[in-house]
């Protein structure tokens, strides 16, 4: 793709969105047909010569749009048999009666499955369909009760278990039934609304706000305690009979394909990359002016001086040095509200927006919608509009149901966010006792296996 294009197409996007007036291929097409017509009627010469040149030339330019066509096609396709053939688990993470650890335990977790086999070479990849293994971290408030779950491939369901193990020994990781099969989410039987996420930045070496600026970084006492994934946990849990509330980030590890492009080495360019030229035009913007006078000519001149950064400056930096320092995944977030019709609250819709909001940072990074029914402002002119809204409820909830963002049909890769696993794990760990929501169930009693050395 030329670079402009998507330049072009998030700024008609965006000018549609503002004016609510939506357009479709097909109306630029039909145009496009009338336009040639009349062209021909008054210079039909001119449309002719240009028909015909186009077709002398066809033998150049037709077979590499039907190849280039053609291999997108066999990729989508052997892609689409391939992940079909996975067989898929949920896990939900019972909570143990007390954590006393950090977020660092879910660092750590993560890093277990940052795992990228499965294209190791070009024949795994474009000819057997094979991809890097993703995750679904998801958080679901059931009418009003909080649980946590992991999705995953069923062949990794030992690496999640000794991970999550392995850092809450008193946690239990059970097989669950999907959720979200549950209800029909049919629109017709339930009102629904949902987003997809992204950085407030387009510089995704910028950290949101971590544990690590809450202080959840030492173990603290618990009436000490800020964790800023209590009012997340809150809201979800503020759901009543009959509603529900579904968040999943769903996870991959970082390679750079958002970014399309190699670096100076000729290797993909990644986010490490990113973050080299965010660092130097932060240098950059603190080195300042100095003015002085010639003690020859008597003029004023003026040079660059020393940089002199401030300690924003200085801290943003070392901000952005820290958090590419550690392991990187592709982030795609997806949040839904679904609730019967009797018990829906609007309220829920700007909750679900504002989610994220104490992760954010004017200075730094955030977390703000990009997709959903923000996008639609339900002036009198936007024709078809209920219509469009039942087809975004439709493709979200699958979407959600199929653990889906980097991949057809739901393929927002470009839009996903490169994440290090300190983001991840401030956004998704176990809360410890201070999250006291009654919301959360918790495992009343320890479990653990008999000890090997019992006498039988």
């Amino acid at each position: 793709m030329l670079p402009f294009l998507h330049s072009l197409e998030n700024l008609l996007k965006k000018l549609q969105t503002q004016s609510g007036f939506r357009t479709k291929p097909w109306p630029f097409f039909i145009l496009g047909v009338v336009l040639l017509a009349i062209s021909y009627i008054f210079m039909p010469a001119v449309v002719t010569l240009a028909l015909s040149l186009a077709l002398f030339l066809a033998p150049l330019w037709l077979p590499v749009l039907l190849v280039s066509a053609a291999l997108t096609l066999w990729v989508i396709l052997r892609r689409s048999e391939f992940i079909a053939s996975q067989e898929h688990v949920l896990f939900e993470i019972k909570l143990p009666r007390s954590v006393i650890k950090t977020p660092l335990a879910m660092e750590v977790v993560l890093s277990g499955l940052h795992i990228s086999l499965g294209e190791s070479s070009w024949y795994k990849k474009y000819i057997l369909g094979s991809t890097r293994p993703w995750w679904s971290l998801e958080i679901a408030s059931i009418e009003g009760q909080v649980h946590f779950f992991i999705w995953t491939r069923a062949r990794f369901r030992r690496i999640v278990e000794m991970q999550i193990y392995g850092q809450y020994p008193g946690a239990q990781v059970v097989e669950a039934l999907d959720y979200t099969r549950f209800i029909s989410a049919k629109h017709e039987e339930w009102s629904i609304f949902g987003f997809d996420f992204t950085h407030t930045s387009d510089d995704d070496p910028l950290p949101i706000k971590t544990y690590v600026e809450y202080g959840l970084d030492k173990i603290q006492k618990e009436s000490e305690q800020t964790d800023p994934l209590a009012t997340l946990i809150e809201f979800m849990a503020s759901v009543g009979k009959g509603e529900n509330i579904w968040l999943q980030f769903i996870i991959r590890t970082h390679k750079g394909e958002k970014y399309g492009k190699k670096n100076e080495e000729g290797k993909p360019y990644t986010w490490r990359d990113e973050a080299k030229k965010l660092v130097e035009e932060l240098r950059h913007e603190t080195v300042g002016k100095v003015r002085y006078k010639d003690v020859f000519t008597g003029e004023m001149r003026e040079t660059e001086g020393f940089p002199n950064p401030t300690k924003g400056q200085s801290e943003k930096m070392a901000a952005v040095e820290r958090n590419v320092s550690k392991l990187a995944f592709d982030v795609g977030i997806r949040g839904i509200y679904i609730s019967t019709p009797e018990d829906f609250d609007s309220v829920n819709i700007s909750g679900l927006a504002g989610i994220f909001k104490q992760f954010n940072s004017e200075d730094w990074n955030g977390i703000r919608v990009i997709r959903g029914f923000a996008e639609f402002n339900d002036y009198p002119w936007e024709i078809g509009i209920d219509k469009l809204k039942n087809f975004y409820r439709k493709q979200i909830v699958s979407a959600y149901r199929r653990r889906q963002f980097f991949y057809e049909p739901f393929d927002n890769s470009k839009t996903a966010m490169v994440m290090s696993t300190e983001e991840l794990a401030t956004l998704f760990h176990i809360p410890s006792n201070a999250v006291s929501s009654p919301a959360l169930s918790r495992i009343q009693s320890p479990t653990s296996e008999a000890p090997t050395n019992l006498p039988t």
